[in-house]
């Protein structure tokens, strides 16, 4: 059964647009649980954009469900990490300039690197996801540095299905639907858990949600966007039940 780990950045997003204390991601993070989120994803980052140190403080101590870190492999994040415990973090490429992630981490550039970051995360007893490109070379050097399990960015997917009209039958989004599931294929055979996720909203996500061995989908920005319209907790079962059908 595919979990849903619902990213709640931006509504730390909208709170610190107006530099203030509300909307509370805490307050978000309950409301996506009662919605039946498995999981609940934040990523600090460096320049605290978004998410702040007092927010997943606060998260570590509140949330019932698992909890994703999604970070830098820094010796800073890491040591946050260790310190606080999630159940899972999630290791990602990032960069001052980008508005969101733009692609997944170089693993195979940088193995000795992501090894180290890897053996002293799961020390401390963290699941640690990396979140990759679909690209077979990435995937095996995931597998070499000790990573339990690959998120695959579905970024390209994404823009390929946007691209041509919707249209999961378009040649484009086929190709990059194809470089998902053979990923997701050579994580599996490697031992590793499959993850998904980037970019997927309620027009694309079922494609993703139908590939064989998929665990969990990681979203954000498109649950956030329907949760102004229809509240947190409905946007979250919405979407829980488009990708268990």
């Amino acid at each position: 059964m595919i979990d849903l780990g619902v990213n709640i950045d931006h509504v730390a997003t909208l709170r610190q647009a107006r530099r203030t204390y509300e909307p509370d991601p805490v307050w978000a993070a309950v409301e996506a649980e009662l919605g039946g989120a498995d999981c609940i994803t934040v990523h600090l980052r460096e320049d605290r954009r978004h998410i702040v140190d007092r927010d997943v403080e606060l998260l570590r101590q509140n949330v019932q469900v698992k909890l994703n870190l999604e970070m830098a492999a820094t010796d800073e994040m890491v040591g946050i990490a260790c310190r606080l415990k999630p159940e899972m973090c999630t290791l990602v490429p990032e960069g001052r300039h980008e508005v969101t992630t733009e692609g997944g981490l170089d693993v195979a550039g940088q193995e000795a690197r992501m090894k180290n970051v890897v053996q002293r995360l799961r020390d401390a007893g963290i699941f640690v996801s990396l979140f990759i490109d679909a690209d077979l070379q990435q995937v095996e050097a995931s597998s070499r540095v000790g990573a339990q399990a690959c998120e695959i960015h579905t970024g390209p997917y994404a823009h390929a299905f946007y691209a041509g009209g919707r249209d999961i039958e378009s040649a484009a989004a086929q190709t990059e639907l194809q470089k998902v599931g053979a990923a997701g294929s050579a994580i599996v055979e490697l031992g590793m858990r499959f993850n998904a996720g980037h970019a997927l909203n309620y027009s694309n996500v079922q494609p993703i949600a139908a590939l064989p061995n998929v665990r969990e989908l990681h979203i954000g920005h498109s649950i956030v966007s329907r949760a102004v319209f229809v509240g947190l907790r409905e946007a979250v079962r919405e979407m829980k039940r488009l990708i268990r059908s």
